[in-house]
């Protein structure tokens, strides 16, 4: 399932970091102070990478897609 930029918006801090997928390897990743950054995952010569795009709401969920 999609996420929906209310779903980002309603996402509160936990105890620990948490995610909420967008599926194709797009997640949110919600820190314990609170921020949220938007992470890609990908595998490249058979190793896990991860991409840092950006803080939401500075980049939004359709920049976050693109």
């Amino acid at each position: 399932m999609k996420l929906t930029n209310k779903a980002c918006e309603a996402s509160k801090s936990k105890d620990k970091a948490y995610r909420l997928s967008d599926g194709q390897s797009l997640y949110l990743e919600i820190r314990p102070t609170g921020s949220k950054y938007w992470r890609y995952k990908y595998r490249y010569g058979g190793k896990e990478k991860l991409l840092a795009i950006g803080v939401f709401p500075a980049v939004s969920l359709k920049d976050a897609r693109l």
